[in-house]
């Protein structure tokens, strides 16, 4: 069956629309729920006017419906695509591991997607300076390995925070591990809420 993302896959491959396929007589009539879904993947072709052109198959349903919008789809998508590797302009590798990571996600709204698509890119960053470390041939390498290593790891945690915070819609959760009561005076467990004063109160 042609995945949802088949207008889409029509403008990256040749920029005109396509001819809907009808379904093949023995295609699976089960409830979607139960049918196997087939990830998003892609594969990246270089033309000879230096342009990228994507070939995308499989269920690009959740990332559609993030986006919610065709142009930051495709946006989306493109960025994905020129991510690249070390000694590489494109990797469809790569690319494929980001996409795979925001799918398996399932990123609720369009800001949730191009988050995650930063973390997909970071991660792999870090990975890429990791391995760089591990094969450092003197000091000065090994310096400047450690300290962008660094930073890009803390740059993931704090994106992970920050995709938490965003799901949650800003609740925080206060814990209190041990209340000391002095003399004469009454512990309060529960719920404290605090009210602003009136006008002219004090």
């Amino acid at each position: 069956m042609q995945s949802q993302a088949s207008a889409d896959k029509a403008q990256n491959d040749t920029g005109a629309a396509t001819q809907e396929l009808a379904p093949a007589a023995d295609a699976d009539r089960r409830p979607a729920s139960q049918q196997k879904r087939t990830p998003p993947g892609m594969e990246i072709e270089w033309q000879e006017d230096r342009s990228v052109k994507l070939v995308i198959d499989g269920d690009f349903s959740r990332i559609s419906k993030a986006t919610g919008n065709p142009a930051v789809m495709n946006g989306l998508l493109g960025q994905i695509s020129v991510l690249g590797s070390p000694g590489t302009k494109t990797d469809a590798n790569a690319s494929n591991f980001a996409l795979g990571f925001v799918d398996s996600m399932e990123p609720q709204d369009a800001t949730e997607a191009l988050l995650l698509t930063q973390m997909a890119a970071i991660h792999q960053a870090t990975m890429h300076m990791a391995r760089r470390l591990n094969h450092v041939e003197n000091i000065l390498q090994q310096d400047s390995a450690e300290r962008a290593l660094n930073k890009l790891a803390r740059t993931y945690a704090a994106q992970v925070e920050a995709l938490k915070r965003y799901r949650s819609k800003g609740q925080q959760v206060v814990r209190v591990e041990r209340v000391t009561v002095e003399s004469g005076a009454q512990a309060v467990v529960g719920n404290v809420n605090h009210g602003g004063q009136g006008h002219g109160e004090n």
